[in-house]
């Protein structure tokens, strides 16, 4: 016993938790030797630091990856290699403005491009300022360079990147003057809903209340042509504030401030806090900055000479522990082990595909919500839910206004075709083409859904664990290829039925955990999120435009659709129909999969919320350079007991298993049952045994292909990129089987026809924007319908026997 409790003491101890500092560090090498000032000009590309010559002739190239001279270009101030020009980097670009030739103020502004090829800047010119500023600051935002100067007065202008006739735009710099502005410098960052264009200020001491010079933050409306004042939840970090240097984008949603005096903050736009970094021991004068990392000229203090440092943020998150890599490698091995089990009991194609139809109830119900749940819904859900709020659960809810539908038109429907594969109702309704393009549409969709939920979590796992992104694709696609292949359905459902248990168990106990690191608990988080409204459920914007936003009706609509789409057309939630003994059983899981969603949903949100007042309230814990989808995950190993954290952190790579090796078994069994079987390319039943085995290992591969895709850390949000893969394959499948389902009218002919159209659709509203995703599956659910039905209306009706094959001829 004594032992036992060592064990847990050792498993559960914690060590300090995470906070966030900047480090500086002199480039070592010959870089050192660089003949560099702080009027110099340097810009960055993703791989190589370009430094002007002390006499603004030449272009030192220094290679950020060994910190080696590699190149030397003669390259004049009529170029851009101007002293004290300002540099901003767009894509491949970098735009250079202003500066100083034989100490005259220029007006000139290049763009210049880098060429690995022929290893030459390429050198474009812009039109030139309007003024001779003293003091500029400028930003790329769309297709746009926005600029603020100041002589005599401070200015604000904008000019087409891409347009070299056009001139410059005057917009509204009263902000600047009205609030006697000493320093100010423009970034672009997202606010959690869109990309915002911000100004970082320095206001004269004289203008301040405690006559201490402080920094100040507002945002551009272009559409008003105003700035807005944006709020701080801790403002008391802005006073005494030194000569303002450089303000950027830091990671996804923060700011980065950097003073001359070594000072350093980042501003949180989600959660409008700010965090107050360790202060270095140089003078700054000039900092560039590519992803992660920022170069400056500085001066030592200690030594005088004028050196270039590289800055990197760092944090004191604790490792992953060898408590947790125990836990998570255990609990992974305990999934293989029980495909290995399963794998000796399937005889055939029906025990593999339909676990012989003796699934219990309650066992079915938990695969359909683990499927349902996912990664996607306990990382990505959380993480958008920080940045904006409650508007999707009503759309989640929807579940709910679906389940009738799918308990007393889908089920018997499935029940009484007794078909393995959903999409063989398609060709006894239609015909075979119309089955095997609806089959192909299906195994498009499940492979991009694989790729992206495994792209999600192995980003969260890549936070908290020595693995890397692609790591943890391998090694989740390796697992699902052993225990699917292996196991089958039956595996798969099972290990579900385990993983939705931890998974759960592991929600409460985290918020739990986030209520506790709140300063007054749950008042914290009630009072936080009504202060800031996070509670938002509906947006009541009936508008035109609002077909582009999540506004209730988008909402509403988009949840039906999606869920009706799955629930009649996705054949891994079909194929639950299917494994339990009766339909009495398969009603019950649905039913119980609906109870348990709601409240589930409502857990998920309230984790999001929690996150927001928790990082607001403890801004420094929060690790600036992660992406937002992996804000959980990073909460859960650093402020979880080790041990614990460990097994919560298996079950999100275990629930990532679960949607993937769904997915794997449902493509199997369709290519199995709609491309192989009707043409009877197998002999026996024990070769079609081993093409399942062979199929399913194949989706597996090329699931963890799109996975390692979708690894892209300019994807804000994969919540979001999945609601529109869904909505293009799924919406126009769901519309097919409607069709068939509701009407006696429609042909093939109007099928094949209504399923193109409604993807076509699809594709049309993901490249032009004109709707929501989060609507693309009712979009294209009712143009396949409508569209389908039409066209069968210009061409003879068939005489096919339509007995069991319509809603009104099922009982036949």
């Amino acid at each position: 016993m004594r032992i036992i409790i060592i064990f847990l003491l050792l498993l559960t101890s914690c060590n300090a938790f995470a906070k966030t500092q900047l480090d500086w560090h002199v480039i070592k090498s010959n870089a050192n030797h660089l003949p560099i000032n702080k009027d110099s000009l340097y810009f960055l590309t993703n791989d190589a630091l370009f430094i002007s010559s002390t006499d603004f002739a030449k272009l030192n190239k220094l290679d950020l990856a060994t910190n080696e001279i590699s190149t030397v270009l003669n390259f004049k101030p009529i170029d851009g290699n101007r002293a004290q020009a300002i540099t901003v980097q767009h894509n491949n670009k970098t735009v250079v403005l202003g500066g100083l030739v034989n100490g005259v103020k220029s007006t000139r502004v290049n763009v210049l491009e880098w060429h690995d090829e022929s290893q030459s800047i390429v050198s474009k010119q812009l039109a030139n300022l309007p003024r001779s500023f003293s003091k500029i600051s400028a930003q790329v935002f769309g297709q746009n360079v926005y600029i603020t100067g100041f002589d005599k007065q401070w200015y604000f202008f904008k000019i087409a990147l891409n347009n070299d006739q056009q001139q410059w735009t005057p917009l509204n710099a009263a902000l600047f003057t009205d609030l006697n502005i000493i320093n100010s410098e423009l970034v672009v960052q997202n606010d959690g809903n869109e990309n915002r264009i911000y100004a970082v200020s320095q206001q004269s001491a004289e203008q301040s209340s405690n006559s201490n010079s402080k920094l100040l933050l507002h945002e551009f409306d272009e559409a008003a042509n105003s700035w807005l004042t944006v709020t701080s939840n801790n403002p008391t970090e802005l006073v005494d504030i030194d000569k303002l240097v450089f303000a950027s984008p830091l990671g996804q949603s923060h700011i980065m401030v950097v003073t001359q005096g070594g000072k350093t903050l980042s501003y949180n736009t989600i959660t409008k806090a700010w965090s107050n970094y360790n202060k270095s021991d140089y003078r700054f004068h000039k900092i560039t900055q590519v992803q992660q990392h920022s170069y400056a000229v500085v001066i030592e203090l200690n030594t005088n000479n004028t050196v270039l440092i590289k800055g990197e943020i760092s944090n004191t998150a604790r490792d992953f522990g060898w408590q947790n890599m125990l836990v998570l490698v255990i609990y992974l091995l305990s999934v293989v082990m029980v495909g290995l089990y399963f794998m000796f009991k399937n005889k055939n194609t029906n025990d593999y595909f339909r676990g012989g139809q003796s699934i219990p109830w309650w066992a079915a119900a938990c695969s359909i919500y683990a499927t349902m749940l996912s990664s996607l819904t306990y990382i990505a859900l959380p993480a958008i839910v920080y940045q904006t709020n409650w508007v999707l659960l009503i759309g989640i809810w929807m579940i709910i206004a679906v389940a009738p539908i799918a308990v007393y038109v889908a089920i018997p429907f499935f029940r009484q075709l007794d078909a393995t594969s959903a999409y063989e109702f398609l060709s006894k309704r239609f015909n075979m083409p119309v089955r095997l393009f609806a089959s192909g549409l299906f195994t498009l969709f499940h492979i991009g859904r694989m790729g992206i939920v495994m792209a999600l979590t192995a980003l969260a796992l890549s936070a908290v664990t020595p693995l890397s992104a692609s790591d943890s694709v391998l090694i989740m696609g390796v697992l699902c290829l052993l225990y699917c292949t292996l196991g089958g359905v039956e595996a798969v459902i099972w290990t579900d039925t385990i993983q939705t248990v931890v998974l759960l168990i592991g929600a409460v106990v985290c918020f739990a955990v986030i209520i506790a690191g709140l300063d007054d608990g749950f008042n914290s988080f009630i009072q936080i999120g009504f202060a800031d409204d996070k509670f938002t459920i509906v947006n009541n914007d009936f508008s035109l435009e609002s077909i582009t936003s999540l506004s209730i009706w988008v909402i509403v609509l988009g949840g039906i659709g999606q869920n009706l789409s799955s629930y009649t057309a996705d054949q891994a939630v079909v194929q639950r129909y299917m494994v339990t003994k009766d339909p009495a059983s398969a009603v019950k899981s649905i039913w119980a999969n609906a109870i348990l969603a709601a409240p589930g949903a409502l857990l998920f949100f309230c984790i999001g919320t929690g996150l927001y007042a928790f990082y607001q309230l403890n801004p420094e814990k929060l690790d600036p350079t992660i992406q937002i989808d992996q804000i959980f995950p990073t909460f859960i190993s650093n402020e979880l007991p080790m041990g614990l954290a460990g097994l919560i952190i298996a079950g999100i790579f275990a629930a990532a298993q679960s949607t993937v090796s769904t997915s794997m078994n449902s493509i199997a069994t369709t290519v199995l049952t709609d491309f192989v079987r009707p043409f009877n390319l197998a002999k026996s039943e024990k070769s079609y045994m081993s093409l399942a085995r062979i199929l399913t290992f194949i989706s597996g591969v090329l699931g963890t292909l799109v996975g390692l895709i979708f690894i892209d850390p300019e994807i804000r949000s994969l919540m979001e990129a999945y609601f529109k893969v869904i909505g293009m394959f799924m919406g126009a499948l769901g519309g097919i089987f409607i069709l068939g389902a509701l009407t006696k009218r429609a042909n093939s002919v109007g099928a094949i026809v209504g399923i193109i159209s409604g993807v076509s659709l699809m594709i049309s509203a993901w490249k032009y924007g004109w709707a929501n995703g989060y609507l693309y599956g009712t979009i294209g659910i009712l143009t396949c319908l409508i569209v389908g039905y039409l066209v069968s209306l210009l061409f003879p009706a068939h005489n096919k026997d339509l007995s069991k094959l319509t809603l009104y001829t099922m009982n036949q």
